[in-house]
């Protein structure tokens, strides 16, 4: 069971960075959601939790028009990418997600819309309650990228004034889901 003050910690923290998160009561709602907020094709990464619970094929039944194959043709053109997360970070509203496999960094980074799901369980406080997972991360595969999200991209490098998506999504929309996977070596 999850950390009920680090769920909500995290909630608020990735609320502030400008993350809309949506708290998925079966993985039925969270695929409603994804298909209400997509609007057009979904670029969905390679996910191991994802795949277990079925999602690619759910939202494929309710009609959403989902690219799995062939990212680098695809992904420029999705409105919506949908990754799972290794884990998360309360105190700075941050999700980290081993993001080695280029299909990966395509679905999160190309589309406008970011949709990612985790596991309330994979929470951790802090950067400090962090190093010995992303330790566990680095030792599966020592040449890894990771990848740490906290809201949708930004930069203010244009004459100072903050513009939201130059370099990724202009949104991130994280989806809490219990039960999805406890595991922080899946995403």
């Amino acid at each position: 069971m999850a950390d009920i003050a680090l769920k909500d910690a995290f909630s608020q923290n990735a609320q502030r960075v400008g993350a809309t998160v949506f708290h998925a009561t079966s993985p039925g709602e969270a695929r409603e959601y994804i298909q209400r907020h997509s609007r057009g094709r979904i670029a969905m990464a390679p996910s191991t939790s994802l795949h277990k619970m079925g999602l690619a094929a759910d939202l494929r039944r309710a009609g959403c028009d989902l690219v799995t194959e062939d990212l680098r043709a695809h992904a420029p053109y999705a409105a919506a990418g949908l990754s799972g997360a290794n884990f998360a970070i309360a105190d700075t509203g941050t999700l980290v997600l081993e993001s080695t496999a280029e299909a990966t960094r395509l679905a999160t980074t190309l589309p406008e819309r970011h949709f990612a799901l985790l596991d309330p369980r994979k929470i951790v406080a802090d950067g400090l309650a962090a190093v010995p997972l992303v330790r566990r991360l680095q030792q599966q595969n020592p040449r890894s990228f990771l990848a740490y999200i906290s809201g949708p991209s930004r930069t203010a490098d244009i004459e100072r004034v903050l513009t939201i998506g130059v370099h990724g999504p202009c949104e991130l929309h994280i989806l809490l889901l219990d039960g999805l996977s406890d595991d922080p070596l899946e995403n």
